[in-house]
């Protein structure tokens, strides 16, 4: 029997209106672009074709990376890189106009104070309309979409409380059917959702049969309502899943890595080549002979400590670091450990600030690794995590880097038990299936806040 009944009560019908946000959004941003352009002195011949050019470019780079596509579930971050990649392309082309058309008066400054203020506006407006919405759904229970949760697992259980919890998501939970239950009943199931107007149907896989399934579908694709399925863990479901076509043969593979798109892997590269130089010339050539300097002092032997990991592809490389142990036997595999004795005193301090790290930049710069990405690791850890850390090798799907998101997470430095390299490992997953150019940024920045604060496992 269905429970957790709600009353149907609410200040604003449900309406299904949400088709005109993105038609609305959409021609206020190009009043925007319009507006500014016509009042800007960039100085254009032809204001009809310059108009035009600027409305059509919008148009399709807006098809083209679904800049208004997006969900009642998505966070800030999405809307921020949507909001970056649509303004890279943007600029690019509104630049491209002086040279495509001959513009030879056409003022550069103005075009940029232009593109600047465009940026700005579109951006506000955006995040105004996500935060209106959100208010609008949690606090005025408008575009609410009624639903039901089919199952009753641990799973289900998460998901009716983010619709409680998460008003502003605009998900109304209606009922919970346990097909497991004696009573259940399909027929009875379907009523329901008839009669109080369901909009969405989340089935739980793992508690359904087969044939339940292909009813449940049959039902929804007969009577206009959505329906969703929660995976289950234990298979094929739990996987980020890439559906594609062959000719017509559909078609579906386990992971689609960000990375492996060529404009991703470009955008990547270059900013790991402008960071890198920033670092090496505004940093390391000053800093580098003292540090030089220090470290020799203190005990015999080289500077820098190179030593082969495992990385892209799990091929080999050289990387570099500045030495912060004396001379040892043991460098290539043991890790270094709380209070080892091996760490010399200046080498304490490289290790608590990390900067001992900072000639990866040179690897970075050379193209081995990168500024952000999972560390790499030691040739003989590599074998032996392999063989013990299920999907251990995904992480080498990308180029290690000298800081990850396992880092600013708490698992960096010495693995003292199983779950530690264990949970390294998920977040280096984690950021090989869900690599974003904002991801990085969020990254660096906690790690330079890292650094500064000091971590408990920087030894």
């Amino acid at each position: 029997m269905p429970g957790n009944f709600y009353t149907e009560g609410m200040i604003f019908k449900q309406g299904r209106f949400s088709g005109l946000i993105t038609p609305i959004s959409f021609g206020i941003d190009l009043l925007v672009i319009n507006l500014f352009a016509y009042f800007s002195p960039i100085n254009f011949q032809n204001p009809i074709l310059f108009h035009s050019y600027l409305s059509a470019a919008w148009l399709i780079l807006s098809f083209k990376n679904e800049f208004y596509k997006v969900y009642r579930y998505s966070k800030v971050i999405y809307i921020l890189r949507k909001l970056f990649t649509q303004f890279v392309f943007f600029f690019l082309i509104l630049y491209a106009y002086i040279g495509f058309f001959k513009q030879p008066i056409m003022s550069r400054l103005a075009l940029g104070q232009y593109f600047v203020l465009v940026f700005i506006a579109v951006s506000m407006l955006k995040l105004l309309y996500y935060v209106l919405l959100m208010k609008y759904r949690g606090y005025l229970k408008g575009n609410i979409r009624r639903v039901v949760v089919i199952g009753k697992n641990k799973k289900t259980n998460q998901l009716i409380q983010v619709f409680n919890e998460r008003e502003e998501f605009g998900y109304k939970f209606m009922a919970q059917f346990n097909p497991k239950d004696e009573g259940f009943d399909l027929e009875q199931c379907f009523k329901y959702i008839e009669d109080k107007r369901i909009d969405e149907i989340y089935c739980s896989v793992s508690e359904l049969k087969n044939s339940e399934i292909e009813d449940f579908i049959t039902f929804a694709d007969n009577n206009l309502k959505i329906l969703k399925f929660l995976p289950d863990n234990k298979y094929i479901y739990a996987k980020k899943l890439k559906f594609e076509y062959y000719d017509y043969l559909p078609i579906l593979s386990l992971r689609d890595i960000p990375l492996h798109n060529p404009i991703n892997a470009f955008l990547k590269r270059f900013f790991d080549i402008i960071f890198s130089l920033i670092v090496i010339f505004g940093l390391l050539l000053w800093i580098g002979p003292i540090l030089a300097l220090l470290i020799v002092l203190e005990s015999k032997g080289p500077v820098f400590f190179i030593q082969r990991r495992t990385g892209f592809d799990n091929r080999e490389f050289l990387c570099f670091k500045f030495r912060s142990m004396a001379i040892n036997r043991n460098a290539d595999n043991l890790q270094a450990a709380k209070n080892d004795m091996r760490i010399t005193k200046i080498g304490g301090f490289l290790r608590r600030t990390s900067i001992d790290e900072l000639p990866q930049f040179y690897n970075v710069l050379f193209g081995n690794m990168s500024v952000v990405g999972p560390r790499p690791h030691m040739l003989k850890h590599t074998d032996e995590y392999a063989n013990k850390v299920d999907k251990y090798m995904l992480r080498h799907f990308v180029k290690p880097g000298i800081t990850g998101l396992a880092q600013v997470r708490g698992y960096r430095g010495e693995i003292e038990k199983d779950s530690d390299i264990l949970n390294r490992i998920k977040f280096d997953i984690f950021y090989v299936e869900n690599w974003s150019f904002l991801l990085d940024i969020k990254i660096i920045l906690q790690t330079v806040l890292n650094a500064i604060s000091g971590e408990e496992k920087a030894y």
